[in-house]
């Protein structure tokens, strides 16, 4: 995971710098990693106070495995140049113009992306 993705690899990615205004505090599975576990995206915006309590709230009166639910947050990887791009790109539509920057973005904190990754998967083995 030492590699640092290029702009096609980025590009490669089906919902990468996808998320619309109506995507915002929906649940989205993202994927399944190598044990099995599934991956959830939820774009939480202003209000981490309000979702994730509901989040857990909802967890239980599921009443499922609190130690099968793992959340984590992700916003502390997310630098200045991902948010202008994301905010170009995503919210005035100006795709040619903010994706580049967005790729940009990611790429300065790809190495943060991976060590927030590693350390799950640790938590979790």
């Amino acid at each position: 995971m030492e590699y640092i993705p290029d702009r096609h690899d980025f590009l490669g990615v089906p919902f990468y710098d996808t998320l619309e205004k109506c995507d915002r505090g929906k649940i989205i599975l993202r994927g399944i990693d190598e044990k099995g576990h599934k991956i959830y995206t939820l774009s939480r915006q202003f209000s981490p106070h309000l979702v994730i309590p509901a989040i857990q709230d909802m967890w239980r009166v599921l009443e499922q495995q609190e130690d099968d639910l793992m959340i984590v947050n992700t916003l502390p990887t997310v630098n200045t140049l991902m948010k202008i791009g994301g905010f170009s790109s995503r919210r005035l539509q100006w795709v040619r113009f903010g994706r580049p920057i967005v790729i940009k973005g990611t790429q300065s904190t790809y190495m943060n992306i991976v060590k927030v990754v590693r350390q799950i998967k640790e938590k979790i083995i």
